[in-house]
C-alpha cells in the first residue's frame, strides 16, 4: 500500500477494539497507520466497560456462591465496595498506556484529539489537516441520556463504576444489559435497588422465561421492579432525589442511574458534509464494511448492524479490515456465531438460534435440560439452572441458551459445535477434561 500524496495509508478514528486489534498487525506489515483518539486509549471496553464491570461483579458472584454453599463454608462473607473500586483501578488503569505502547511499538502514530472530516481524504485535528488514503471510523458509542426536566441529577454507567461510596438507595432506569447487571452488583453490595422499566419486559433479546427467573432471583434479594413506567421528570430536595412517573407517581432515591441504552458516536465528525450515511442506529455499511464513500470504512459499535454490538464483534471486524487492507481477503465479511452474556447473578448466555425462533420452524427441535441433573453442578450446590438446546432434524446443534452461575462457560464450550456445524459423530470425538463445567455441558449434546 502506498501513501501517494497522503500522510497515511490508513487512519482510524477511535482507539477501541474496533481499531487496535487490527491496526497493530496492519502496521506491523509496513502499512503507514495513524490513530486519532480524544479520550482514553482503548475505548470503552478496557476503561468503562467489560474489564471494569467484571472486576466489580466478581465479588458479587463469589458472595452468591458462598450463599449457595452454606453448610460447607462459613457464610459470614461481607463485600467492600470501596476496596473493590480500588481494585478495579488496579486492573484497568495501566491498560491505556499498555495499548498505546503496543501501537507505537508497531509504528502507529497516535494523535490526541478529535477528528473532523473536511473532505473524503482529509480530517482536521487540533487545527491541523491530516490526510489518508483510507479511513476507518471506529468511534464507538456513549451512554444515552433521557431529555427530561431535572436530568442534571441523573448519572450514567461511567459514573456508577467510579462511585467511591455506594449510595444506600439506587434507582436504575432501564432493564437492558447495563441496568440488570448493575442492579445485580449494587444489590449484592448492600444497596436498596429499584429498577424502573419503560415496558413490562427486561433483556428483550434473551429467552424471556429465563429472564423472569433472573427478575425473581433479584426480587428475592430485595430489588424492586416498577414496570410500564413513563418517566415525566426528576427533582432534588436537599439530596433526596425523586423520579416522577406516570403523571402522579414517584419514587425517591439517593442516586439515579440512566441505563436507557447507548448511542453511536456519529455527531461532530463531519459525516454529513462528505456524504457518509448514518442514522440513529449507526453508520450504514455494506458487506465489506464500506460506508457510502468506498475508501471510508467503519468498525465496531458505531456500525448499524444486526450482529450484537459487543467487543468480540468489534475485534472480528477490525481483523477483517486488516486482512482487506493487506489483500489477504477480497471477500465480504461473514460473521461467525457470536455469543452474548448478561453478567447478572446467575448469568444468562446464548448463541445461535433462540428457542423463540425455533418454535416457528418445524425443522428444528428444542431440548430442555435441568442442568442440576448433572452431578457436577451439585458440587457447588447451585440452586437452579436450565438450558435449551436447538437442533436440526439431523441432531446438529444450531442454538443454545442457558441460565446458571456458569452460563457463559457453557455457551463458550458449546460454541464450536454450532460454528463448525459438528455432526453427532464429530461431537462424540470431542473429549473434555473431566470433571469440569465444559465436560458437563458437552454431555447434554
Amino acid at each position: 500500500m502506498s501513501t501517494n500524496s497522503y500522510d497515511y495509508d490508513v487512519l482510524y478514528l477511535g482507539s477501541g477494539h474496533g481499531t487496535f486489534d487490527g491496526a497493530i498487525p496492519l502496521a506491523a506489515q509496513g502499512v503507514k497507520v495513524a490513530v486519532v483518539e480524544s479520550g482514553l486509549v482503548g475505548g470503552t471496553c478496557p476503561n468503562r466497560g467489560c474489564n471494569a464491570k467484571i472486576t466489580l461483579e466478581a465479588p458479587a458472584a463469589l458472595a452468591n456462591q458462598v450463599s449457595e454453599m452454606q453448610g460447607l463454608v462459613n457464610p459470614s462473607l461481607t463485600l467492600n465496595w470501596q476496596n473493590t473500586v480500588a481494585h478495579k483501578h488496579e486492573v484497568i488503569d495501566a491498560l491505556p498506556e499498555f495499548i498505546a505502547d503496543l501501537m507505537k511499538n508497531n509504528g502507529i502514530t497516535l494523535i490526541k484529539g478529535r477528528g473532523h472530516f473536511i473532505d473524503s481524504h482529509t480530517i482536521i485535528v487540533n487545527g491541523k489537516k491530516i490526510s489518508a488514503e483510507k479511513f476507518v471510523i471506529a468511534t464507538g458509542m456513549h451512554p444515552h441520556q433521557l431529555d427530561l426536566p431535572g436530568r442534571q441529577i441523573v448519572n450514567n454507567s461511567n459514573a456508577f463504576m467510579n462511585l467511591k461510596k455506594l449510595p444506600k438507595r439506587i434507582a436504575i432506569i432501564g432493564a437492558g444489559y447495563i441496568g440488570m447487571e448493575f442492579a445485580s452488583i449494587a444489590s449484592a453490595f448492600g444497596s436498596q435497588v429499584t429498577v424502573i422499566m419503560r415496558a413490562d419486559k427486561a433483556l428483550r433479546r434473551f429467552h424471556q422465561p429465563f429472564v423472569e427467573k433472573i427478575i425473581t432471583k433479584l426480587s428475592d434479594a430485595g430489588v424492586g421492579f416498577i414496570k410500564n413506567a413513563n418517566i415525566n421528570s426528576f427533582s432534588d430536595d436537599f439530596g433526596n432525589k425523586t423520579i416522577h412517573y406516570n403523571d402522579t407517581e414517584k419514587i425517591e432515591a439517593d442516586w439515579i442511574l440512566d441505563a436507557t441504552g447507548r448511542i453511536p458516536n456519529t455527531t461532530s465528525l463531519g459525516l454529513e458534509e462528505i456524504g457518509v450515511d448514518y442514522d440513529k442506529d449507526g453508520i450504514i455499511v455494506n458487506d465489506y464494511l464500506q460506508t457510502t464513500i468506498p475508501h471510508i470504512y467503519a468498525s465496531g459499535d458505531v456500525i448499524k448492524k444486526n450482529q450484537p454490538k459487543l467487543t468480540p464483534t468489534a475485534i472480528f471486524e477490525s481483523l477483517y479490515l486488516m486482512k482487506t487492507f493487506t489483500g489477504a481477503t477480497k471477500q465480504p465479511i461473514v460473521y461467525p456465531a457470536i455469543p452474548s452474556t448478561v453478567f447478572t447473578t446467575p448469568r444468562i448466555a446464548r448463541i445461535g438460534i433462540t428457542p423463540e425462533e425455533a418454535a416457528e420452524d418445524d425443522n428444528l427441535t428444542v431440548s430442555t435440560n435441568n442442568v442440576l441433573d448433572n452431578w457436577y453442578r451439585n458440587v457447588e450446590k447451585e440452586t437452579f439452572g436450565e438450558n435449551k438446546l436447538i437442533y436440526t432434524k439431523s441432531h446438529q446443534l444450531v442454538g443454545a441458551t442457558e441460565i446458571s452461575n456458569h452460563a457463559e462457560d457453557v455457551i463458550n464450550t458449546l460454541l464450536p459445535a454450532i460454528e463448525l456445524k459438528l455432526t453427532p459423530e464429530q461431537v462424540e470425538r470431542i473429549i473434555h477434561i473431566f470433571p469440569t463445567i465444559g465436560s458437563a455441558a458437552w454431555e447434554n449434546l
